[in-house]
């Protein structure tokens, strides 16, 4: 082991000014100290949900100097990758899937660094792979790492993983119009009608950011994204101690909203968190049920948005096969397991290898049927 090296069961076991040293070139919302923190105070993260901490530090002249979001789960919500049928697998075999390692940013499926620090990756994969070894943890899972860290993993066998999601990429529009005509006829009318829908209806948007939301703001928005959860039967992941805790730190994550008004109501509101040059979508929700409204709230009024503030790009969200006739071009997503035994380790690195070959396929698909014009292809 490592002397360097420390396990710790909350974020606020480290000083917030080290992290933010650490962690202030990078420019995310969510690999930042405030967001894991309003995670852990708020108790959306805990053992009781699956969720204990269990993060890995590194230290010098008793310094912070290296941080992994790690947590150790005993279930797989909340991920946006799918394992269950591992579990099963494991299970049948008559040994225990959970507890596992995750590092990841719990309940967010965006691209971050997973580990922060100089030289750091490959003493903190090792010292994660010693802890499994002494308490007999069969898997490890990172999630949407940045490419910086993939050399280091496949090193160190772990298997890779693909998936994908559409991302909509600013290429110097002027405004909405001007982005429009990278679409061939027929594609180009379907979403200015969409967009008519709503503007018949009388609905209008509000933009929040940090400046000037309020309180008030995050109770209307919470409305709205548990009526999302509910209508699915579905407990939120994220209570609203979190938002509370959000808006007191909004000035380090930079959350942006955008609330659908009709006759001076606010009906549905859609939650954006901006990093340097980006920004993400990440909840939603509507008290009516509007044809059209989703599209405009979670992905027009974001278009809208970052050709405003030249953002490079818009990530709305894993998955969703309809992002792409609105212009969210197909991207490859990837994550990295670690399997412990060489049986489980087989069947696994084959199972990835066949989805990797059919994401691969599905994504020359999306391709060909995206709906720009010949000059604008993908």
């Amino acid at each position: 082991m490592n002397q360097n090296l420390r396990f710790i069961d909350s974020i606020s076991s480290i000083k917030k000014s080290e992290f933010d040293k650490l962690a202030q070139n990078l420019g995310s919302p969510f690999l930042n100290y405030d967001f894991l923190s309003a995670l852990e105070l708020s108790k959306c993260v805990t053992s009781d949900n699956g969720w204990r901490p269990m993060h890995l530090t590194s230290n010098e002249d008793k310094k912070l100097n290296g941080f992994m979001p790690l947590y150790v789960k005993e279930n797989s919500q909340g991920e946006f990758v799918f394992d269950h049928s591992w579990s099963y697998a494991l299970n049948r075999a008559g040994r225990s899937y959970y507890p596992k390692l995750l590092s990841a940013i719990p309940f967010t499926p965006c691209e971050t660094k997973k580990i922060i620090g100089d030289g750091a990756n490959e003493s903190f994969i090792n010292e994660v792979i010693h802890f499994m070894n002494e308490k007999n943890i069969e898997t490890w899972h990172i999630l949407f790492p940045d490419s910086s860290l993939e050399k280091d993993l496949i090193k160190n066998n772990f298997i890779k993983r693909s998936g994908y999601k559409f991302i909509w990429k600013n290429k110097n529009y002027l405004n909405f119009e001007d982005y429009l005509n990278i679409f061939k006829s027929r594609q180009r009318k379907n979403i200015k009608n969409e967009r008519k829908k709503i503007s018949q209806l009388n609905i209008t948007f509000e933009i929040k950011e940090s400046r000037n939301l309020n309180k008030n703001d995050w109770d209307d928005f919470y409305i709205f994204y548990k009526n999302t959860y509910q209508q699915r039967f579905q407990a939120p992941y994220l209570n609203k101690e979190f938002f509370r805790i959000i808006h007191e730190k909004r000035y380090s994550v930079n959350p942006v909203i955008f609330f659908a008004i009709i006759d001076n109501k606010r009906i549905a509101g859609s939650l954006c968190f901006r990093g340097k040059d980006i920004l993400y979508g990440r909840h939603w929700g509507s008290i009516y049920n509007i044809d059209s409204l989703h599209f405009e709230c979670c992905y027009y009024q974001g278009i809208e948005y970052c050709i405003k503030n030249k953002l490079s790009s818009f990530d709305p969200g894993v998955q969703g096969e309809h992002k792409l006739r609105r212009g969210f071009e197909p991207q490859l997503t990837s994550s990295y397991h670690f399997i412990k035994e060489k049986d489980f380790y087989g069947a696994i690195s084959d199972f990835c290898k066949k989805e990797r070959q059919e994401i691969k396929s599905y994504l020359a698909a999306c391709q060909r049927y995206t709906p720009f014009k010949k000059e604008y292809k993908i």
